[in-house]
Formats: C-alpha cells, structure tokens, sequence
C-alpha cells in the first residue's frame, strides 16, 4: 500500500499544475500572476520552492526601470519571462525541493537561478544540489557568493593582504567575510551607516566609518553604487593598490575626483561582473563549478545574520516595491513561501 500511495503522489506532482510569480509590470509596481506549468518533459524538474533572496540593489534598477536599453539583452536572467523593461519577472536566487524529476534529483533541495515563483519547471542541468549541512534559507545566498567569489578572483587577494570594503550590503558583508578567511589578511568594512557595525561584528570583520579608513589598503572593493562610497574607496587604496568596482549602477551616472592622488599613486581600477567568469579561473572553471564552489563557502553558520528577516510570497507584491524603494542601506529580506 505504501508503494501504491507513493506512486500515486509522484503522478501528482509531475501533472499540469497553476503556479505564481511576481512580476513588475510598471515602475514601482509588482503584481502576482497566475501560470500553467505543462507536464515536465524529460529532462526538466519541477521544484516547490522554499525560500527566494531579493538583491536589493539590482532588483531596485529592475522594479523602477532602470535597466538601460543598452544592456536590456545582458541583464536577463537565465531564466527570466518577459522583457526589459515591464513586464518583467526577474529574479535569480531561488530554493526548493525537487517534487518531479530525475530519480537523483528527487527530493532534494536545490538551488536555481530563477525568479520568485511558488512552482517552476527547469532543465535540471541548472540545478544545483545544496550540500546538506546548508540550510535552504541560508543557501538562497549563493548567487551573491557568487559574485564576491568572482570579485576575490578578479582582484587577485591573497593571505596577507591589506583589504577594504566600502559597502555593507549583502555582497559587500560575504567579500568582507571571505578576506576574512584568508591566512594572515587585514580586513576592514566601512558603511555610511553605523548599525552596519553590528552585521559586521556578527561576521568577525572589523567596522570603520568614512571618516577613519586607513590609506593603506592594497586591494579595496567597492559594493555601495554611490559615487561618494567610489571616491572612498580610490583614497583609501595604498600606492599601486587595486580598487575593484562590484557595484553596478544602471542608468545613473558616476562622478568621481580622478586628480589629486590617482595617478600619483599608479592605482589600478577594475570592473567585476559576475556574468563571466574571472579571466584569472575562466579556463579551468565553469560557471557551474563556480557556483557549487559558491555554495559549498555558505557552510558558514555565522551568515545566517544575512537572512534572518523575510516576508511571505503572498505578500511580496505588496511589500517589495516600498522595500526597494528605501534607498536605505538594510538588508533585503528572504521570500518564504508557504508549506
């Protein structure tokens, strides 16, 4: 009988079924819809999701069309519906457990590059087993550990090194603790905001306001998407130092002091973008191995801090714009959905 009921449920769950998604139809405005997931087809997997992250910078550009034309066909996500710039249902860091599927796949939690949906159907080569000691709600935090893996490989940080970051947002928290665990590193965090103080002390990083940042630093990465948090960054690199630029700005234009020292100092300034992988890696990683060597660094207990706020999918239309809107430097919460 067991085995009867069992067959019973696994037909169930891999039939047509209604699903939800957030969509941004207009600047400032989101909305649920309602879609038909068809039977999966060999090959895909259906997963009922548990968690999604919101990346409060990006999804900022995105909710109040900031995208710019030009970048409309690199911005989409891998698994994206609609187009730039409404209506658009964006998102790229989902959990949740494999309801129809592979045999291997089957009751597994899964991270996916995919928007906040209850239900969603993907080709299960992009999905990515989470390592069980990661709790799904921690591990929605692997796509932002992507990128700061990403940043670490294009600046090139090494045990020893001096390191600064100027931006306490989510991305800017995971370089900062990542330095950290580098042998013998000196690393610092500096946000406009003091409450970020305690964020940091939560991830054993050191935490300094504008105003006392050493000058000494040998790589300094920018997370902030402020023109004032980029000026911070290029003093406070030393002679030669790298300051690596994370932070992306849409349609909004950069205003920097490229006299007084710049130059005299030889620093160097460079642009990371998570789209391809670090020239340094790109011939022996993938992108998937990228990502499965970015969710095996969530085994980090002390990140939980990152995501311990959240709203419910049901209430995500309702909430996220205002959210988004708070030019604010607080985390963004999680998405959880229901049981």
């Amino acid at each position: 009988m067991e085995g009867r009921a069992a067959g019973t449920m696994r037909r169930s769950q891999g039939q047509m079924v209604v699903a939800r998604a957030l969509w941004y139809v207009k600047p400032g405005v989101a909305e649920l819809r309602t879609e038909r997931l068809a039977i999966p087809t060999p090959g895909e997997a259906r997963v009922k999701t548990l968690f999604s992250a919101v990346s409060r910078g990006t999804e900022r550009l995105v909710a109040f069309g900031h995208v710019p034309q030009s970048e409309w066909q690199r911005m989409r996500a891998p698994l994206q519906s609609g187009t730039f710039p409404f209506p658009v249902k964006y998102g790229y860091s989902a959990t949740g457990t494999v309801i129809w599927g592979p045999e291997h796949l089957e009751g597994k939690t899964v991270f996916c590059l995919h928007p906040h949906q209850d239900y969603f159907q993907a080709p299960c080569e992009l999905l990515v087993p989470v390592p069980p000691p990661i709790p799904a709600r921690r591990a929605t935090l692997a796509a932002n550990m992507e990128t700061a893996l990403n940043a670490h490989w294009d600046a090139g940080t090494g045990p020893g090194d001096s390191i600064l970051v100027v931006g306490g947002g989510i991305v800017g928290l995971l370089i900062a603790r990542v330095a950290g665990r580098l042998g013998g590193a000196r690393v610092a965090l500096c946000d406009t905001d003091p409450a970020k103080a305690a964020l940091a002390a939560a991830l054993d990083i050191d935490f300094v306001e504008p105003g006392n940042v050493p000058g000494d630093n040998r790589i300094v990465f920018h997370t902030s998407a402020t023109s004032a948090g980029l000026q911070t960054a290029i003093n406070a690199a030393a002679f030669e130092g790298c300051v690596v630029e994370v932070s992306w700005y849409g349609d909004a234009p950069v205003t920097v002091n490229l006299g007084g020292t710049f130059h005299a100092k030889r620093l160097k300034l460079v642009s990371s973008q998570v789209g391809h992988v670090a020239p340094s890696r790109r011939t022996a990683v993938s992108h998937r191995k990228r990502l499965e060597t970015a969710l095996a660094l969530l085994d980090d207990p002390a990140l939980d801090a990152l995501v311990a706020h959240d709203i419910a999918f049901e209430s995500a239309a309702d909430e996220l714009p205002a959210l988004l809107a708070d030019a604010g430097g607080g985390l963004p919460p999680v998405i959880r959905y229901p049981d």
